[in-house]
């Protein structure tokens, strides 16, 4: 089995690409991706079977305009409702799913919307998943930051205004621990407002570490909620196992975590079916843990280092436009987070309708922030980006430009006492 997403980097060597083709080619060669390896906690929890039945059980196929038009007029939006939403009929019917949804948004998140920034102190990555520009195999300047260099990045983030910000790293425990991690998050308590966390899972006792350090939430892309498809896209790596990634949430929470986000990285599989599932593990979470806050992100594809053949064109921007409307009248309460893989007038238009938070002043690259932020070199090395973003305004357009909107942008919503 070849993969289409990936081509190969004429940087590696022959023994490299070697055991690359092997893996790809023999799934005899890779790890069973329903069972958990030695070190990964395992908890007890329905919430898994719920969401795969209804994904397995869902053909949007049956539904019709009369579905459609049934689940605009019910006050309270149920899963068929939802489902329906998310149908091919709904597409005639995009119109007045965004006015349903931008009711839902300002009744529950008035004329708000948040605001954030990404930084990635590390890039290297034990997985081999395919679509991804930090994988194992694909030929990248890796860095890791040091303390000093993860706290100069801070200030100047902080120094821009911001107030809130996501911590990231490869999916790699030997080049980031959880120590390092909480490092990080310790610093950037004394920066920031908010502490968010984008890293590879980890144990229950391992999230309550990293909350007691200053980590407010944790975001978990499921990429994929299809298994199958999943165990082709994921060859290597800790990453592979579908149901450890598919728990991270409920265990971040179990560790203390305040709040949890979801997505699958629309365009590997089936989206409508993704789309489902990704609400649908929200919806059920959210009733096993009413006190957590949760979000969605709906991301596409993008293209990476040494492949630009990986695109989003397979959803198109209506269709990602009718899965965000959808969630918002499903999930009236989450929180929905379009990031800079998207273009800017999409942004500046979806936050008017269903979105509540956006990046601003991104970077995908590993220490690079003082040469995009102050324009001055940096004098050190960086680390190449994760994938290529398509709207690269720096946070003082983007609270310009939700400003002229009519909108009101938010650094922070929530006081320590």
């Amino acid at each position: 089995m070849r993969n289409d997403f990936f081509v190969d980097s004429e940087h590696l060597s022959e023994t490299a690409l070697a055991k690359k083709h092997k893996i790809e080619g023999d799934p005899s060669c890779r790890t069973d991706h329903m069972t958990y390896m030695p070190g990964m906690e395992q908890i007890k929890s329905d919430i898994r079977e719920k969401v795969m039945i209804q994904m397995e059980q869902y053909d949007y196929s049956v539904y019709t305009e009369k579905d459609v038009v049934a689940a605009l007029q019910h006050e309270f939006c149920t899963v068929e409702d939802f489902k329906a939403l998310l149908s091919p009929a709904a597409e005639p019917f995009l119109e007045q799913m965004a006015q349903r949804a931008r009711s839902e948004t300002r009744k529950h998140f008035g004329n708000t919307v948040y605001m954030f920034t990404p930084l990635y102190i590390a890039n290297y990555c034990e997985n081999y998943c395919v679509y991804c520009g930090f994988n194992c195999y694909n030929h990248i300047s890796r860095m890791r930051l040091t303390p000093e260099q993860i706290e100069n990045e801070m200030k100047i983030i902080a120094d821009s205004g911001m107030e809130e910000i996501l911590i990231l790293t490869g999916e790699s425990r030997s080049m980031s621990d959880v120590e390092y991690i909480g490092q990080a998050c310790r610093m950037a308590r004394k920066y920031f407002k908010m502490v968010g966390l984008e890293i590879y899972p980890v144990n229950t006792d391992e999230y309550r570490f990293l909350h007691e350090c200053g980590a407010d939430y944790v975001t978990v892309f499921q990429e994929t909620y299809d298994d199958e498809k999943y165990e082709k896209l994921h060859l290597m790596g800790h990453k592979r196992v579908w149901p450890y990634r598919f728990e991270s949430q409920e265990r971040a929470l179990m560790g203390g975590m305040r709040g949890v986000a979801f997505s699958a990285l629309l365009g590997l599989s089936d989206f409508r079916k993704d789309a489902l599932a990704t609400a649908l593990h929200v919806y059920y979470l959210q009733r096993k843990y009413p006190h957590a806050e949760m979000s969605l992100s709906c991301p596409r594809l993008r293209p990476i280092v040494n492949n630009d053949k990986i695109n989003p064109l397979d959803v198109h921007e209506k269709q990602l436009c009718q899965i965000i409307c959808a969630y918002r009248i499903f999930l009236p309460f989450a929180g929905i987070t379009v990031s800079s893989r998207e273009s800017e007038s999409f942004r500046n238009g979806i936050v008017k309708i269903a979105a509540t938070k956006v990046s601003a002043g991104v970077s995908t690259g590993i220490g690079d922030h003082e040469s995009k932020y102050t324009g001055k070199e940096s004098g050190s090395k960086e680390g190449d980006e994760q994938f290529e973003i398509n709207d690269d305004r720096s946070f003082e357009e983007m609270y310009k430009d939700i400003s002229q909107e009519g909108l009101q942008p938010v650094l922070n919503d929530y006081l320590y006492v």
